[in-house]
């Protein structure tokens, strides 16, 4: 007779998991005894690869508004001491060359139109002949000025010189010296000041409305200018002309030597 076997009320399986293991050897394999885990310890096993919700990172903490503005603060202050940035002009000026038409070239470089010039110097040269010698095509004017001495050095910014040795495409002309922004200067620009790209004649700007006395006529040319820094000692603006395919008709170079 043969034994009577016991069967297990519900499915076996349903509770436990197996997981069967094999022994390598260096001849044969040998099949090990299974081994099972209940449902339980396998669900702990399992949870260890996780990580739990403590060691999840949390999310980066946004700073304080008042330590924003502090840091804004501080690298605006920055950028306006760095040397290569004087007055906080950027890569983008405007240009203006004006003088009446017996007079000097003056020129200006302005952040914006109706900002105050961060740079106007007067040259010798007669505007009636820069005219003629852009006239003839492209111009390439030179600034220089010299180095102070060390036990003499001060902390002078490139665009605030006040003296230049000028060049007009290779030949000298003369000096040119920094300029005050009086009220004569700050009534030409503001006539100019809706103008962004041209040249022409503005008639009585240096006498009276009707146009009689001071120095008559008044010849302008405006335009941007792309501004390049090439060190606290130079700086070079380029005239953006798009009718020029991509040749600036006017150069002007600023160096201390």
């Amino acid at each position: 007779m043969k034994p009577n076997m016991a069967r297990p009320s519900q499915d076996f399986s349903s509770k436990r998991h197996f997981h069967w293991t094999k022994k390598v050897g260096s001849d044969h394999e040998d099949d090990e005894a299974p081994t099972f885990k209940s449902s339980e310890e396998e669900k702990k096993e399992n949870t260890k690869n996780y990580p739990s919700a403590g060691a999840i990172p949390s999310p980066k903490r946004k700073l304080p508004a008042v330590a924003v503005a502090r840091l804004r603060t501080v690298l605006s202050a920055f950028g306006k001491s760095r040397p290569g940035l004087p007055l906080g002009l950027g890569s983008r000026v405007v240009g203006t060359l004006f003088g009446s038409r017996r007079g000097h070239v003056h020129f200006s470089f302005q952040k914006d139109p109706n900002s105050p010039p961060a740079f106007l110097v007067e040259l010798a040269t007669p505007i009636s002949g820069l005219v003629r010698e852009m006239a003839s095509g492209l111009v390439r004017i030179a600034l220089e000025c010299d180095k102070e001495k060390e036990e003499e050095k001060k902390a002078v910014r490139l665009l605030e010189e006040p003296m230049w040795r000028t060049y007009c495409n290779g030949k000298k002309c003369g000096f040119a010296t920094k300029k005050e922004y009086g009220d004569k200067e700050q009534k030409i620009l503001k006539a100019v000041e809706p103008i962004s790209t041209g040249a022409g004649v503005l008639p009585g700007i240096n006498g009276d409305e009707n146009g009689s006395g001071g120095d008559g006529e008044l010849m302008y040319m405006r335009a941007k200018f792309e501004r390049i820094v090439g060190s606290r000692d130079s700086e070079a603006f380029y005239m953006m002309n798009p009718d020029s395919h991509g040749t600036p008709e006017l150069s002007i170079y600023l160096l201390r030597i």
